[in-house]
């Protein structure tokens, strides 16, 4: 296998996967968006989210992210393992996040600030995943053979 900086996927504007366990058991997954900062995932939630309802009775996690793009035969794979926190919301942190995904914020979709993505709502919240093991697996040999398309050339 091939290694890749996790840092590289961490900061693309990628969906990644957050698993949790509800009461009884049954495993549970989301996709969110995130940001990484301070050796840290950062995930959306509110207070009445059934994710921080799971991860406050049972704070273990897992997040997954794929970085696929088919026609460069990159496909690398990120899971981070650990234990979460349920925080208060940062807004600053909540734009920073939202600049990721949707660019500069004077091009903000407003009817998506203001009734889905409520930066100041007293319920919004943000888990913090400091993970305790960070696995990476560089599969983009599928288009190339035994040659690794990524890193890149």
């Amino acid at each position: 296998m091939q290694e890749f900086d996790p840092e590289d996927v961490l900061s693309r504007p990628l969906m990644a996967n957050l698993a949790t366990v509800t009461e009884d058991g049954a495993p549970r997954n989301a996709p969110v968006w995130f940001v990484w900062e301070n050796s840290a995932i950062w995930l959306l939630g509110s207070s009445d989210g059934s994710a921080v309802k799971h991860l406050e009775r049972d704070p273990r996690c897992a997040v997954e992210i794929v970085h696929f793009d088919n026609e460069a035969g990159v496909l690398l794979h990120l899971g981070l393992r650990g234990v979460a926190t349920v925080e208060p919301m940062s807004p600053d942190r909540f734009k920073r996040l939202l600049h990721k995904y949707l660019g500069p914020e004077a091009g903000w979709n407003e009817w998506f600030i203001d009734n889905v993505a409520q930066i100041e709502h007293p319920d919004g919240r943000m888990i913090r995943l400091a993970p305790t093991s960070i696995f990476t697996n560089n599969v983009s040999f599928f288009r190339t053979g035994p040659d690794f398309a990524w890193p890149p050339g």
